[in-house]
């Protein structure tokens, strides 16, 4: 039959991509359907950590050198915080491989189109870009996939689709939540000044806008991603306009305004949704697993979602290994993939968690940057915590603070 295959991956972003490039040549059919063509925009805070660069290494070493090869970007050496009282604190990025920068930010539209060639002629992948989802079914011996184009059918399904997920609407109809859902606004812009010399990352945490932040990004060509997260369900109670705060912030805030007078918009202010790991939902079912942002796995701190879509994207590839061997496409067998993603990210997840609820008491977060301003012990605390969950667990102890205040 034309259009049945073994595997139906819907979305190919960093999770649909990574999923399909671990099982290509295992002997399956993989569709692969994404409703736009690329190069297209995804909006998103466009940083890459030195997390996503080390997953393509380990997925293949050609695929993580050609990455660095290839790949439009800007190399990033640190991160540069803001307090709600306005105070600035500079943290390095921990990088144990000296070769390359410790972090890149690169716009998701080039990432994308990047990680669609990878996989695209690959044996046993077939891609239909420019096919919108418009329905899934669930049958007792397969899925039928209906898009604007045609209908497909397969064994399993994987939901790699974003925030917005069709699959996860049609089968596993988790609904969303404001208290574990972001909302976030995006804006180009060129000529933005006052960079660190090194292309720092910023996140300005105002107190009006927490617990969220304020970003600005270093993009190659003199470019900058100037935007703005906030928790949905503090949207919805102080009844903010993101778009009309984020004019706001750029326009009339003392820390930056200066930096945009000679700055050029290069698109209009465009939204998204966040669907963050803040609880634990199902990622799987009856013949179908949710990855990335569709299983709402995306950092309930920093916003940041690549990483974890790739993680889920690598092991959801090695349990549709599993299942075909054992011929087993059932809910209590998937549920073996909802076990390994929490055991991989779970913790992590948690952490991150109560790292956004400590937003909530500015006067802690101002006393932290105080602190590490004077400290180089505590600024390398911090800079450690960003890529190390057991440091990270340092800022939840009330010894951590103890200490601060007497040493």
């Amino acid at each position: 039959m034309e259009n049945y295959y073994d595997i139906i991956i819907v979305g190919a972003g960093p999770a649909g991509c990574t999923c399909a490039y671990q099982l290509a040549g295992k002997g399956l059919k993989i569709a692969i359907i994404d409703k736009d063509v690329f190069p297209r925009d995804k909006i998103c805070g466009d940083a890459l950590s030195a997390d996503v660069v080390n997953q393509l290494f380990r997925i293949d070493t050609n695929l993580g050198t050609e990455f660095l090869k290839s790949v439009p970007k800007q190399s990033s050496y640190g991160v540069r915080f803001f307090s709600p009282n306005q105070q600035c604190l500079d943290i390095d990025f921990v990088n144990p491989n000296h070769k390359e920068a410790p972090g890149f930010i690169a716009k998701r539209r080039d990432f994308d189109a990047f990680y669609f060639n990878q996989i695209k002629n690959l044996p046993g992948i077939y891609p239909f870009p420019d096919h919108k989802v418009v329905d899934v079914e669930h049958l007792e011996n397969e899925v039928i996939v209906k898009t604007d184009e045609k209908s497909f059918s397969a064994k399993l399904i994987i939901g790699a689709d974003g925030a917005k997920s069709v699959v996860n609407r049609k089968l596993a109809k988790i609904k969303v939540e404001k208290d574990h859902y972001c909302a976030g606004v995006r804006q180009y812009f060129e000529h933005v000044d006052g960079f660190h010399e090194q292309n720092y990352i910023e996140l300005h945490f105002y107190k009006d806008v927490l617990p969220g932040y304020f970003w600005i990004f270093p993009l190659s060509n003199n470019q900058a991603n100037v935007g703005l997260g906030m928790l949905s369900s503090e949207i919805s109670k102080q009844r903010i306009d993101l778009k009309k705060k984020l004019s706001e912030i750029i326009h009339h805030h003392p820390n930056v305004k200066h930096r945009f007078r000679n700055a050029r918009p290069l698109e209009s202010i465009k939204g998204f949704g966040l669907p963050i790991g803040s609880k634990k939902r199902p990622c799987s079912g009856d013949r179908f697993l949710l990855l990335g942002d569709a299983a709402s796995l995306i950092d309930p701190f920093t916003g940041e979602g690549i990483g974890n879509a790739i993680r889920s994207g690598r092991i959801a590839a090695n349990h549709v290994i599993s299942a075909f061997e054992k011929n087993r496409f059932d809910a209590g067998y998937n549920s073996l993939y909802d076990k390994e993603i929490y055991a991989k990210m779970w913790n992590e997840l948690r952490i991150s968690r109560s790292l956004q609820k400590l937003l909530k008491y500015p006067k802690i977060f101002n006393y932290i940057i105080q602190k590490a301003n004077k400290s180089e012990s505590v600024r390398l605390v911090l800079s450690s915590m960003l890529d190390n969950m057991d440091i990270k667990k340092k800022l939840l102890r009330p010894s951590f603070y103890i200490n601060l205040i007497f040493n």
